[in-house]
This record gives structure tokens, sequence and C-alpha cells, in this order.
């Protein structure tokens, strides 16, 4: 049913005081596009085995070039002294891990044509980084064994090469050179985000002697596939005796997928023996495996649905004595992500989302309720080692108007402290807004939460327009974050009261909640939205003629699902969105789309079709924007090229842009500048700027 353009307010709680009015920050501006392209990022932590000293990445872009840079750094983890650079070269350098002695760095690094190799760097500047390998693939992954005189890694080879480097450099050759470029499968693995995956090639385990710079494959003739995303993930035993990573265990043609851990034996040559599947018994993935530092258990993630795409994922605890699997923290109604073990082994450190923020927790290994050790923000990356006093704690935060530092949780400490101080010139010269939160009652009578960003110099007394932002996933969460794609306080700064609803469907907010859209995409979300949307303009300063709602992936399914389903806004916005469910297999992964949909093609189409917004045409009338990558294979570009070819055909006010060299993401800085030139030109000619 089309919904009239006003719902009858419903109530709401506000978490934040009442806006008032405000000046800009005094010698402050809005920000703009081109500074987030200024801004350094940081990347994740690497912590050396003392803890003492911390080093990672940090990434500066050039407009003029097109493209990133990433350089290593070192800090000393007291702040005892001025971080220092460590590298310089034009080449994109990452993936920094300590020596076990802690002094040398092994990490990754690209400089010339060919794909980046491993290079060791002495961390007292002793001397300089020398690569270690010359290999046709790129490795990734990189564990030190505890001898020092060994790396192992993963790269991606053929099943009947191995280690074979000069024949997978004349089979890569070859087929740089077959004019026909064709791709051809039988198996449901045919492309992923946004490349073909029909060359035959797997990720393998490899060791490199640093004496001898020989890399040996450890897993000669598998064919597992250990990732679709990355090359995969892996772990070393402390002592070096054995390995284990994650590998989906199902054959070709792969009708389904069931990533399981997979034990590796290494012996006393550096050569892999057997590989024993170490969770056949569980039907759902069993990801990124991490041993104990006394080797005892290996603590991974498991889910406990196959197929199922809202399914949370939670910490289990693998006991290599008795061969025995239980869940870490059973009860806990979370979603866990990015997990490390105290030095100790008795506590495991993991990130988990939690009503739009992202904190740390720790629980017993043995078992028991996650409490938070540091609340978000949003939090990542967090390494964990011995120290005076206890266990110090270094990882990533940041907000939605802080982007991300480094920081330090010391022994004994309430408060992290900022290691890195990133950026602050330019946030000096920003006025962000003002960020505040609401609960309010969403669709089916349920409590919904939702960010809430003012813009610069916001007076309650002016009407101002509304776009609501809507996230994809759709199990996924507006978090407390400084997102340099969908940069919230980016729109609000343009004269925009920015709204981000953490519909059903979201993730921090319970599996009940998560799981309440599963094949129902179309109506809860929709309705928080739309409520929410009421809420606001009750509250008197928001103007409802120009109001516009923008979103990407499943936020683009959203707009399309607004564009058939109401008139309330006067500007859409689609970002490689959703608009034929049907269409949707031709993505890169189907897997879970049967039980996300509510039904299969070949079952049940009519189920299908209720939530596809394509079927909804008829009642298509608010302008609309759509973007797209053309190298987009999680949704493909057709699906932006079909809605655009309805609006035009029907004569509604439409534009499409198609970026040729882009996927599912803008990441080059000058599609990016151009993404947000669009945008902005769309919302000021339907939806215009500033109070009024």
């Amino acid at each position: 049913m089309r919904l009239p353009s006003l719902f009858c307010l419903t109530l709401a709680v506000w978490l934040s005081p009442a806006a008032r009015a405000e000046e800009p920050t005094l010698g402050r501006r809005p920000i703009t596009a081109p500074d987030l392209w200024a801004m350094e990022r940081v990347g994740t932590p690497a912590t050396s085995p003392d803890g003492q000293w911390v080093a990672y990445t940090v990434t500066t872009y050039s407009v003029d070039d097109n493209k990133g840079n990433s350089d290593l750094w070192l800090a000393k983890a007291d702040a005892g002294e001025p971080p220092r650079r460590l590298t310089w070269n034009k080449g994109s350098d990452s993936a920094p891990v300590f020596s076990p002695d802690g002094k040398r760095l092994a990490f990754l690094s690209k400089r010339g044509d060919g794909p980046a190799q491993i290079f060791v760097l002495p961390v007292d500047g002793a001397g300089e980084a020398e690569p270690v390998t010359d290999l046709p693939v790129a490795p990734g992954e990189l564990r030190w064994f505890p001898d020092g005189q060994r790396i192992g890694f993963l790269a991606s080879t053929w099943p009947d090469l191995n280690d074979d480097w000069k024949a997978v450099k004349d089979r890569l050759d070859g087929q740089d050179k077959d004019k026909t470029h064709a791709k051809i499968s039988e198996t449901r693995v045919l492309r992923y985000w946004d490349e073909y995956r029909t060359d035959g090639q797997v990720a393998h385990v490899f060791t490199l002697d640093l004496g001898s710079r020989k890399a040996t494959d450890l897993t000669p003739g598998s064919r597992r596939l250990l990732s679709f995303d990355g090359l995969g993930d892996w772990d070393l035993a402390p002592d070096g005796k054995e390995a284990v990573f994650a590998a989906n265990s199902t054959e070709p043609p792969y009708q389904t997928l069931n990533s399981d851990l997979y034990r590796l034996a290494i012996d006393d040559d550096g050569r892999g023996g057997e590989v024993q599947n170490l969770t056949a018994g569980n039907p759902a993935d069993d990801v990124r495996p991490r041993y104990s530092p006394d080797g005892r258990f290996v603590v991974y993630g498991r889910n406990r649905r196959a197929d199922h795409p809202a399914d949370f994922l939670r910490l289990a605890r693998y006991e290599r004595a008795t061969g025995t699997s239980v869940e870490i923290a059973p009860a806990w109604d979370g979603h866990t992500s990015s997990w490390t073990l105290s030095p100790d082994g008795g506590t495991v450190y993991f990130h988990g989302e939690a009503r739009g923020r992202v904190h740390l927790w720790r629980v017993p290994v043995a078992g028991g309720v996650p409490e938070v050790v540091v609340r978000g923000g949003t939090l990542a990356g967090v390494e964990a080692r011995a120290v005076s006093g206890g266990t110090r704690l270094v990882f990533r935060r940041e907000s939605l108007t802080e982007p991300a530092n480094l920081a330090v949780l010391d022994p004994g400490a309430t408060e992290p402290r900022q290691l890195t101080h990133l950026n602050q010139a330019l946030l000096a010269q920003l006025d962000l807004g003002t960020v505040s939160e609401m609960d309010f009652v969403g669709g089916r009578g349920e409590k919904v939460h939702l960010w809430l960003l003012l813009p610069p110099g916001f007076d309650p007394g002016r009407k101002w327009p509304l776009l609501q932002m809507i996230h994809g996933g759709p199990f996924g969460a507006f978090n407390d974050e400084f997102h340099y794609r969908w940069n919230a306080a980016l729109f609000a700064s343009r004269g925009y009261v920015v709204a981000m609803v953490n519909f059903h469907g979201s993730t921090g907010y319970g599996q009940a909640f998560a799981d309440s859209i599963v094949g129902f995409h179309g109506e809860a979300p929709f309705e928080d939205i739309v409520k929410a949307t009421q809420q606001l303009v009750g509250r008197g300063y928001i103007d409802a003629k120009r109001m516009a709602a923008a979103g990407g992936s499943y936020g683009g399914y959203m707009v399309c699902w607004l564009l058939g389903h109401t008139d309330l806004f006067s500007a859409l916005i689609d970002h490689a969105g959703v608009y034929d469910l049907m269409a949707q297999f031709a993505s890169d992964g189907t897997w879970g789309r049967p039980q996300a949909y509510g039904a299969a093609p070949w079952v049940d189409p009519a189920r299908i079709d209720r939530y596809s917004p394509s079927r909804f045409a008829a009642a298509f009338h608010t302008p609309t924007l759509i973007l797209h990558g053309e190298k987009d294979y999680r949704v493909p570009v057709s699906q932006g090229i079909n809605l655009f070819g309805v609006l035009q055909a029907k004569g509604v006010p439409s534009r499409i842009v198609v970026f040729p060299d882009e996927n599912h993401w803008i990441l080059k800085p000058q599609a990016a500048l151009l993404w947000w030139q669009e945008v902005f030109a769309w919302l000021e000619r339907y939806a215009p700027p500033g109070g009024r």
C-alpha cells in the first residue's frame, strides 16, 4: 500500500540535550570533500612482543595522481618520544609484523610494476628495508616462526604448480597474452567483488626461509578455497610445529559453502604434513583462528546457522588436548570481530557492536559474560601485550566527528590515551556540526535508534532540509564512525540535518532484531525510516518540502523501495542499489539469497517479487540520482541502468553516473570527488540546503 506523505507522530525519547541555536564555531569552517582526501588515514596497529613499540601505516592520497600511498611509522607505546617514520618509498607499505625478538619488522611493499613482496626492516634504523621474496604473486597474512629465521605467509598458486614459481609466472604470462580473456566456469564461484575467479588459483600456506630465501609450499596440491575476500586467514602455533587455517570444506560446484578450521602439521624440516578438519561437526562457518599464547587453545569465530545472512559470529574455543569446541559466551547477544588473547591466555579481548557503537570487550577464555573495557566511538584492531603492571592494549578508535587514531589502555588505567595525533591542524579548522541520538517507536511498534547530525550554525528557529542516510548490508549499522565514503559530517556541512536510522535488520541490537527482516526486506526498515522522518518533522525545524534520502547497496534498495511507496521525499539518491531482486542472482555471491529473500527463484518466484522495487514502477515519481561502479559484481551495474531506463521512459527526472573503473565502492580520489559533486548538485536542485 502506498503511504501518505505524513504519518501521525509517535513518541520519541531524546538521549542528548535538546538542540539549541548555535553560532558557527569561532574561526572554523564546514568540512568539504577535498578535506576528506587531504586527511591522513591510520592503519591497524602492530605491537612489539614487549609492548613498548607500535608499528602502523599512514596512508595519504594525491588527487592529481589519483591514488594513495602508505608508509610505515613507529611510535613508543608510552608516548615518550615522537613517532618516527620508517619508509618513504613511492609504493605502498602495509601489514607490519614484529619479529619474535622485536628487532625487525616484516611487511609488504609494492615497489615497481610487480606484485607486493615481503620486506624486512631493522627497527632501530640501522639498515634499509630489504626484499626477501621475489615472487610472481603477492604474499599476505605474514606470521613469524618462533626461531625468527622463517616467515609463514599465504599466497595464490595453482594446485598443480604449488611452489614452482617459474611455472606460476609462465602461466600468469600466458593468461596475459591470451587475446580472448574468456571467463569459463562450471561452479558458482564465477566472480567476487570486482574480479573473476575462473583461473583456478587458490591460496596455499607457505614458509619462507630467510637464509636461503626459498619459499616452500606447506599445502601442496590443495584445492580448498581459503577465502573470497583477500587470501584468507590462518595462525601459527607458538611452537611453530603446526598451523590452523580456515577453508571451505565443500566440493565443486559449490552448491553450498561451509568454512571449517583445518590443522596443518609442520615437521622439523619446515615441510607441511597431515591436514585435519577440526570443526567438521559445525554445519555453519568457522573463521579467524587464533592460538592462545601457551598453545592449548584456538579461539575462533563460529556461526550457528548455515547460509543465514543475519547470523551473528560468536566466539568459540577449540581445545587441542581433547579436540572439542565450546562457545565462550553463548548467552551474549552480539556480533564479535577482531579478537586477540591476553598474554597469559586467560582472557579474550574483542570488538563488538552495541547501539551504534563498537566497544572493546573482554571475556574469560574459560567462558563467561563479556564486559566492556573501553567504550566507542568505533574501536578496531586490538592487540594485547604484557608490560610491567599487567596488560597493555593498543587499538584504533574513531567517531562520527573524529578520524581514526591509535589509542593505548595501560595497566590500571580506566580511560585510554591517544597515541597518534593525525590531522590535528586540519581538524582545528573544521566545524563538523553537532552529533546527537534518539530512540523512537518504529516498525512493529518497537524501539529503534538513530543518529542525528545538526549542521554548523544550526538554529532550531529556522527550517532546515533533512537528509535520511540509509545504511547498506542490510545486516550492518550506522556506527559512531568517521566514514570516508558516506561521511555524515560532510552531508551536514552543506546545511542539512542528517538522520541515520539503525532500522530493523541492523546489528548491535540483538540477534532477533537483525533476524526480523529476513524474508521481509521491504517492511519494517521502510516503516522505521518514514516514522523517523515524521518524528523529526514534528520537532518543528525540518522543512517537509525539502527532504531527501540517500543510500548504497541495501540502502540503495531501500531508496528504490521508497521510490515506489511514498512521495515523502523530494529527492532520492541511489548508489549501487538493488532494483530487481530476481536480477540479484547475477551477483558475485548468491548462497544466502534464498534465505534473505524468503524463497528461491525456482521455488516461489512470486515471494521474491513481493519485495522487489521493480514491481512498483507504476508509482515512481520522485527525482532520482543513480550512481554505480561498472566493476561492481556485488550489485551489478545493470541494476542501476535498469532503474534509470524505467525512470527515463516514464519521464521521471533522473540522472545516472557510471564509474567505469570503480567497484561497489568509489575509491579513487577523483572519482570520489565527482561522486560528491553529483550528489550535492542533485540535492541542491531538488532539496536546497540551508536554514530558512
